[in-house]
């Protein structure tokens, strides 16, 4: 990935300003919050976002004193919930989960989005990494990531890959496996992560990206054959099985990630007790166990760190999308 060129002044810049202590955030924040806040999930009831953020919304709750009442508004991939947060008053009590498609996959795949993802949203703070596996179907004769590359190129466009849908983690990280590898591997999109995998234990499909706490269950029963997974490091669920960058596709990374954010124009204040409150609760033992259990890997850090990953996502998904020529469904 290039480094973020120099149109990023502006943004960190503005996000300066909210890197208060804990201590000057809290002072500044005055009286906030006097009522309770609405937390903005863009997805389902149930999935793996909401019930993140159903836990977090527990754990802040008990930091500020105040309910932290979670709403499911779904529906576009996370397009709708995040519109309705970049539209809200920008007073501290609508807050939202931002995440990977309705921030920095979406403004690139679609044409018109109801928000700019640039200047309506306000980050806070990254909450989790969530790196995906890299499986087989048992029925491929592989047993590791450079055996499946060689495959690949002795039998061009033979192999397929699953995915959850067009424009998903499971899709985009597929595609940029075929563009860094340089193999001809063929997409083959599903109304969902489970009917794919299903596919995928059947040998219907050759592979697939999925995340880790999906897949766990099938690697257990020894029903597909994980190859690479797709983060920087090895990650704890499966301590044995080698990074993408380490199996000879060098610079690979693929996250579905989630964090928290706010109407742009929220005050600097707010957002740096948010934030502060945030990072006190990654290090919460219930927290931290959570996102071990999922294969997830914890974030934190500061508003402008986040705002600063957003826009390397944006940057490094914006091409995979141009050279694989991806359109919504």
């Amino acid at each position: 990935m290039k480094p973020i060129r120099l149109a990023l002044t502006s943004l960190v810049a503005g996000l300066m300003a909210i890197s208060l202590s804990p201590a000057r955030a809290q002072q500044a924040a005055g009286n906030w919050p006097t009522k309770s806040i609405t937390l903005i999930v863009p997805y389902a009831a149930g999935g793996f976002g909401d019930t993140r953020m159903r836990l977090l919304a527990r754990k802040l709750s008990d930091k500020l004193g105040q309910a932290i009442v979670v709403e499911n508004k779904s529906g576009a991939g996370g397009v709708i919930g995040t519109a309705i947060v970049a539209k809200a008053a920008p007073d501290g009590y609508t807050i939202g989960s931002g995440h990977l498609a309705p921030l920095a996959v979406n403004p690139s795949m679609m044409q018109k989005l109801p928000y700019d993802a640039t200047k309506d949203i306000a980050p806070v703070i990254l909450i989790e990494n969530s790196p995906l596996v890299l499986s087989v179907a048992n029925s491929l004769p592989v047993k590791n990531l450079g055996e499946l590359i060689a495959l690949a190129k002795k039998e061009p466009g033979k192999l397929t890959f699953g995915s959850s849908g067009i424009g998903g983690a499971h899709h985009l990280s597929g595609e940029m496996f075929r563009e860094d590898a340089k193999i001809d591997i063929v997409h083959v999109p599903y109304k969902g992560g489970a009917p794919a995998s299903t596919d995928l234990m059947a040998g219907h499909l050759s592979m697939m990206f999925e995340m880790g706490y999906a897949a766990m269950p099938s690697i257990k029963a020894g029903k597909i054959r994980p190859l690479a997974v797709t983060s920087a490091k090895r990650i704890d669920l499966l301590p044995d099985v080698p990074t993408m960058a380490e199996s000879g596709v060098p610079g690979f990374e693929s996250y579905n990630w989630q964090g928290i954010i706010a109407p742009a124009g929220t005050p600097a204040p707010v957002i740096a007790r948010l934030n502060a409150a945030f990072n006190e609760i990654l290090k919460d033992p219930d927290v931290v166990r959570a996102i071990a259990d999922t294969g997830s890997q914890p974030a934190g850090g500061t508003p402008e760190a986040f705002g600063l990953f957003i826009e390397a996502e944006r940057q490094k998904w914006a091409k995979v999308i141009k050279a694989a020529n991806i359109k919504p469904e």
